[in-house]
């Protein structure tokens, strides 16, 4: 089926909007839209097995006995409805449309009437009820033919996507929150599996898949679709978990109608309520929204950093409130199957982020501790980067990072950095923010570079070895160090120090403060290049003016502040015989990871500051992913005479146009 068929079976189910126009408002027409469109995919699926599975509830009517088991075998499916009505039989009976749709939704099997309370159906009935256009549109979907053999189920991911991405532009949400295009998502799979492709193949495999973010559940079909593709035998158990209940309802119906448990999608919010609890996979990806604050799940998430540490899933650290991206991957890493001591076992972990991930943070921070924590792990197997204006809900650069805790041996200890960003082609047609596409000829040489990245990168001579760099996990390592500069200070008498004392509450508090006052204006001008000098004539006239000389170290300290003056030929001041740091010219560096600082010192700071050092105990580790810098390409200036002659060209240009208007 190609696109242009989705966009008319798509155009079909929203020409009910037609319908609704007045009695609805825009951003309300998907609440009804996508639910008629599941109830009429499920009708369609089951259309084979009505009449016989209506005959066995019949049976079973009166026999004490539960018929579900029955009825699932009859319908072929792990679903059923029991009732002889149709969609079109309902269509046909305008006066009795409502009582008779709700009978009808109520004879589905639990888990297909569950999806159907999700989208919270038997409200709509009885608001299009009043309405009076219920009949009209139960009319309009008895037309929309999505059998499987018409529509199959991966085409009919498309008609839901296309559905959802209308409803997000007439409720102003955000249609990227709920799915992934389509090409990234086989990029993304393919990158996750490859390496796999021998194993897969092998008699009576069994894969588990997590999306803990899943949305309609477009990367875990892809997944499943891929694994059998290498062998179509194998068996794959999928699992995911969403918040949003339209998309939620869209996916576990998808999964009922493939014969896959559709009570393996979980509803609610993966942080706070995990619907896999100590559950482990072999394989698990996710497109977590960009930029989304956790603020709603912040008590959950602190209180088991807290609480569990390590032995929970976020003890490595917590980002931001305003950016909840790196938490879904500490989830995903706490579900990695363990490797046993033969090496078996394992997972696979691909993930969507924007550039924040990779450096946002400094040394210290949540962010910045959950990249130690995977780096020094050696868990993260790569880092590919995409084309801006792929996604539909944002123009910036994604990166996909690839974990895995088995990687190869000739992977350990090495990250791989792929510049994908030109692989790309142009839409003819713009999808909100998304103006560029993957072509099948992009995911191939994406894939395959990816699997040749070290031989590519220890090949100068190959075409694309710009385009991938391999660095040691603690290349992306750094010291954060505190350079210290001593504290020099002249002292002296001016208006400004006068101003000072007044406003000095250590000094005014004291009973001499007026004394002070007085001994101070007698010395306006003097200037001492040593405390103990200022010092000793600041107590002479104190003493000449008949007061006494404050002792304690708050008096000596307030004095300080209020005659002292920074001055780089100045004295230094100590503090218990050492120097005192100057806050104002603390400055940080950051330098690499086993370098040793004191020679990073003494090489790139004492040649300018001879007289700085390092505050060893402010010394933090930090790691950051500087993706962009890595694979920065310098492009010099135009030369000056390239632009002036570009000018000239085009004054020229303007005065032939100038001179055709004048004639």
């Amino acid at each position: 089926m190609n696109s242009s068929k989705h966009t008319e079976l798509a155009n079909h189910a929203w020409s009910v909007a037609d319908l609704l126009r007045g009695d609805y408002k825009q951003s309300d027409y998907g609440k009804v839209i996508l639910p008629f469109t599941v109830l009429r995919r499920l009708e369609c699926v089951l259309e084979p097995t009505r009449e016989k599975v209506a005959e066995i509830a019949e049976q079973h009517k009166e026999s004490g006995i539960d018929p579900d088991r029955f009825l699932r075998r009859a319908s072929g499916h792990s679903f059923y409805n029991r009732s002889s009505l149709t969609l079109k039989k309902i269509a046909a009976d305008p006066q009795n449309a409502a009582q008779n749709l709700q009978v009808y939704v109520g004879a589905f099997s639990d888990n297909a009437r569950g999806v159907l309370d999700r989208f919270e159906f038997a409200q709509q009935i009885k608001r299009l009820d009043t309405a009076g256009l219920l009949y009209k549109v139960v009319g309009t979907f008895t037309d929309l033919d999505l059998r499987p053999e018409v529509v199959p189920n991966h085409n009919m991911g498309y008609i839901f996507e296309e559905l959802i991405r209308r409803f997000a532009e007439q409720s102003n949400e955000t249609a990227g929150e709920h799915f992934t295009p389509r090409e990234v998502i086989q990029l993304m799979v393919r990158l996750l599996v490859a390496p796999d492709g021998d194993a897969l193949q092998l008699p009576g495999t069994v894969r588990t898949v997590l999306d803990p973010a899943c949305g309609t559940g477009g990367m875990l079909s892809a997944m499943d679709d891929l694994i059998t593709e290498f062998n179509e035998d194998a068996t794959v158990e999928v699992y995911g978990q969403e918040l949003n209940p339209e998309s939620w309802a869209i996916c576990r119906s998808d999964l009922m109608i493939k014969g896959q448990d559709p009570e393996n999608i979980a509803f609610g919010n993966s942080f706070s309520d995990d619907g896999h609890k100590r559950k482990t996979f072999d394989y698990m990806l996710a497109n977590p929204p960009f930029g989304v604050e956790w603020k709603k799940v912040k008590d959950e998430v602190e209180n088991e950093h807290k609480a569990l540490g390590d032995a929970g899933r976020f003890g490595a650290g917590l980002p931001r409130i305003n950016d909840g991206s790196l938490l879904f991957l500490q989830h995903m890493i706490d579900k990695m199957k363990p490797v046993d001591v033969n090496g078996k076992g394992g997972s696979r972990i691909a993930i969507v982020f924007n550039g924040s991930p990779l450096f946002t943070g400094a040394a210290g921070s949540g962010e910045s501790e959950i990249r130690r924590w995977i780096l020094e792990n050696d868990w993260l197997e790569g880092i590919v980067a995409l084309p801006d204006q792929l996604f539909y809900n944002t123009g910036i650069s994604t990166y996909f990072w690839i974990l895995t805790n088995r990687k190869s041996p000739d992977h350990k200890g090495k990250v791989v950095l792929l510049d994908a960003r030109d692989q790309w082609q142009k839409m003819r047609k713009s999808l909100g923010d998304k103006r560029k596409a993957l072509g099948k000829e992009h995911i191939a040489e994406v894939v395959k570079l990816y699997g040749e990245a070290l031989a590519v990168a220890g090949d100068a001579e190959h075409p694309l070895h710009g385009k991938v760099k391999v660095f040691a996990n603690e290349d992306f390592g750094y010291q954060r160090i505190t350079v210290e500069r001593p504290l020099k200070l002249r002292f002296e008498v001016t208006e400004e120090t006068l101003t000072a004392l007044e406003a000095s509450k250590a000094i005014q508090k004291l009973p001499q403060a007026p004394v002070l006052a007085d001994a101070f204006k007698s010395l306006m001008g003097a200037s001492w290049g040593t405390k103990q000098d200022a010092w000793l004539a600041l107590k002479d006239a104190v003493v000449q003016a008949g007061g006494t000389w404050p002792t304690g170290a708050p008096f000596n300290k307030a004095l300080r502040d209020v005659l002292g003056v920074r001055d780089p030929g100045g004295e230094v001041q100590l503090v218990k015989g050492q120097p005192e740091p100057d806050g104002e010219l603390r400055d940080y560096e950051n330098v690499p990871l086993g370098e040793d600082v004191e020679e990073y010192l003494a090489r790139e700071v004492h040649p300018h500051v001879p007289d700085a050092w390092i505050d060893g105990s402010k010394t933090k580790v930090g790691y950051e992913v500087p993706f962009t810098r890595h694979f920065y390409v310098y492009e010099p200036p135009r030369p000056l005479t390239e632009i002036d002659a570009e000018l000239k060209a085009l004054e020229e240009e303007i005065q032939t146009l100038l001179g055709e208007v004048t004639e």
